[in-house]
């Protein structure tokens, strides 16, 4: 079978190798010129290692984990009011995304067709196959399209509907980017919090170098889809007053070239296939943040897909439907977490 994965982070990759290694034919397009060098760092807890285990990677992704010690929380002037295990953000395993995403590429671009640059425009689906068309490529048939193209995923808009019908504000949004070690923290981190809004920072891999989050409750996500000099301004509207260094880490946002906003959002949804396009990771069932489960999902969730399209014999109606029934228990689980947590950071 032919396979179209949209989405390089980690649920697309990891699909494709599973499928690559039960034989599917897949090709991977991502809109991104190349492979992403950015993002938080990312955790894994529970079936997570099985799958990296199973990918033969586990070891390589520990000699990259990033030590943290643990975090601080300060108050208003920076003080140390009180102190955080490194388990509430590191779970059982931290290693810095683009690490993750850099083994998963190199794991799989020997048998793995890699189309950057590119997006898809339209899904047409009929009983032999689903016809995808590109912004930039030729037209082309596949088998099977799925969608590991992150809570705004193009996928789901083209086949399932638009944005606001599956994805869930939970009051909560944010700027991330990294800066100058003003604090020289070594290995940990540090959180101040206040009525609506915290402030999280934190140094791992490079000492020189910070980590910096600034999140405040809002009503809508519709910010993460605005110019960024609109979000910097929202930003700075809404840390307006803060003491601490604060000020000095909203003057350094304007010139941080890896900027990221973002809203702690979940993805709902009834079903996560329809015809011959499923959704994997983030895209069909993303569970915030705060959940701390979101690259675990990922990658469970691909192991979970190409375990039973490959049992399936060519019936991926059943493979799919057999996909849900197992993961929605977990997932559900792992939404009420992110839920839950949200308070913890301002929301």
């Amino acid at each position: 079978m032919k396979v179209l994965i949209s989405g390089a982070s980690v649920a697309g990759p990891a699909l494709a190798y599973w499928l690559h290694r039960h034989g599917f034919e897949v090709t991977v397009v991502e809109r991104a010129p190349a492979l992403r060098d950015s993002g938080y760092a990312v955790d894994f807890r529970g079936a997570a290692f099985d799958v990296l285990d199973g990918m033969g990677v586990l070891e390589e992704v520990r000699g990259h984990e990033t030590m943290m010690r643990g975090t601080d929380l300060v108050d208003d002037e920076g003080r140390k009011i009180g102190e955080l295990p490194v388990e509430a953000f590191a779970g059982d395993l931290e290693v810095p995304k683009r690490e993750l995403t850099a083994i998963l590429h190199r794991l799989t671009a020997g048998g793995v067709r890699y189309v950057f640059g590119d997006s898809i425009s339209r899904i047409t689906q009929d009983g032999s196959g689903a016809r995808v068309e590109f912004e930039r490529g030729e037209p082309a048939v596949f088998d099977l399209v799925v969608g590991a193209d992150g809570v705004y995923s193009t996928v789901r808009r083209l086949a399932f509907g638009p944005h606001e019908r599956f994805v869930r504000h939970l009051g909560m949004s944010g700027a991330g980017f990294t800066t100058a070690n003003h604090l020289a923290l070594d290995h940990r981190g540090v959180l101040q919090t206040a009525p609506g809004r915290a402030v999280y920072l934190f140094s791992a891999a490079d000492p020189a170098r910070m980590t910096v989050s600034m999140s405040f409750g809002t009503d809508s996500a519709r910010l993460d889809l605005m110019e960024r000099d609109r979000q910097e301004e929202i930003v700075r509207e809404r840390m307006a007053g803060a003491g601490w260094v604060v000020p000095r880490l909203v003057e350094d946002m304007a010139s941080a070239s890896d900027f990221l906003f973002s809203s702690a959002c979940q993805v709902e949804m009834e079903r996560w296939s329809d015809g011959r396009v499923v959704l994997v990771g983030d895209a069909g069932y993303c569970a915030a943040p705060t959940s701390g489960m979101g690259t675990s999902q990922a990658l469970i969730g691909a192991h979970t897909l190409a375990r039973h399209l490959a049992a399936s014999a060519g019936d991926h109606a059943a493979a799919f439907l057999a996909y849900e029934e197992e993961l929605r228990p977990y997932v559900a689980e792992n939404q009420k977490h992110g839920r839950e947590a949200v308070a913890m950071f301002g929301g």
